[in-house]
């Protein structure tokens, strides 16, 4: 574990698809002068999982293959929204972390331009909603978030809080809908569906 306030490394990623998205709970990602700390994210492993866009599209599988652990897989969702991703790979299981919703910090007004929302439970709470707020886009597809390359305006900081994380199944997912692998902080007001409450195959 990185301490607080460091930037995470490339190690970081380099290990379980399912302990990255466990412990990004409470890591505090920026993005081109906004930032927040993530309190819900979701797991996807490269193999024997079939909810995994590398079940299904060549390219996912390829950017598994030749990106850097970290690198960011945004992606567009039902032809409107951007949702942000980042890559585990080097450790027991490859993957994807979806980053679902963050806590909003800095940057909040310029979110709320994009996002044409007030209230800060409004802002980041879904990956969509997220993508949006931050202006992220499909020309951020494969954007380092560790290592040498890492943009100065963008990253992930460690930071110290002590939350408790719960586990429940994924959000909106026709296969592979009994997967544990969605973590979030419990009871946090700007999570995206609260612990228990998904409707599973929905």
């Amino acid at each position: 574990m990185s301490r607080p306030g460091a930037w995470l490394g490339r190690d970081f990623f380099k290990r379980d698809v399912l302990t990255v998205a466990h412990e990004l709970v409470g890591v505090e990602l920026h993005w081109r002068g906004c930032s927040g700390i993530i309190v819900e994210t979701e797991a996807y492993a490269v193999e024997a999982d079939p909810a995994c866009h590398t079940a299904s599209r060549p390219s996912a599988r390829e950017f598994v293959e030749k990106q850097p652990p970290g690198a960011a897989y945004v992606y567009l969702n039902y032809g409107m929204y951007w949702l942000f991703n980042l890559l585990v790979k080097g450790g027991v299981r490859d993957g994807l972390v979806l980053v679902r919703a963050l806590e909003p910090l800095r940057g909040v007004e310029q979110m709320r331009a994009r996002r044409g929302k007030q209230k800060l439970t409004d802002l980041c709470s879904g990956p969509g909603k997220l993508g949006m707020a931050l202006g992220i886009h499909g020309g951020h597809h494969g954007t380092p978030m560790t290592g040498a390359g890492r943009p100065p305006d963008c990253g992930l900081r460690q930071r110290s809080m002590d939350w408790q994380v719960l586990t429940d199944v994924r959000v909106g997912i026709s296969q592979a809908v009994d997967f544990p692998w969605r973590f979030l902080a419990a009871d946090h007001p700007h999570v995206s569906v609260p612990h228990g409450r998904v409707k599973v195959g929905g």
